[in-house]
């Protein structure tokens, strides 16, 4: 772990059942589980992202991809469609030049 975390202490099991010891041990493991689970600070000198989306499409609020060239976070309350394109026709149109 690179975030400088204390890690939690496993004390040596005993050679019998002991409520104590397996309290202590779940303990650690809760403690352990939180550590990993917090996403923590984040400071990188160069950072490569590949393969990521064009569009914020099924992924989490916060997530990042790709849109044009410009990096951006998915947010709930701003969209960005897969496509933004369409085609039509209505009627016919005949041009004359003289």
């Amino acid at each position: 772990m690179s975030r400088n975390l204390v890690r939690p202490y496993f004390p040596v099991a005993p050679s019998y059942y002991n409520p104590q010891y397996f309290s202590e041990v779940v303990r650690s493991f809760s403690v352990f589980l939180e550590q990993v689970q917090n996403p923590g600070d984040a400071r990188n000198t160069t950072l490569t992202l590949t393969e990521l989306q064009t569009d914020d499409y099924n992924i989490e609020n916060g997530a990042v991809f790709q849109q044009d060239g410009f990096l951006k976070i998915s947010l709930l309350n701003a969209p960005h469609p897969r496509g933004v394109l369409g085609t039509g026709s209505v009627g016919t149109v005949t041009v004359i030049t003289t």
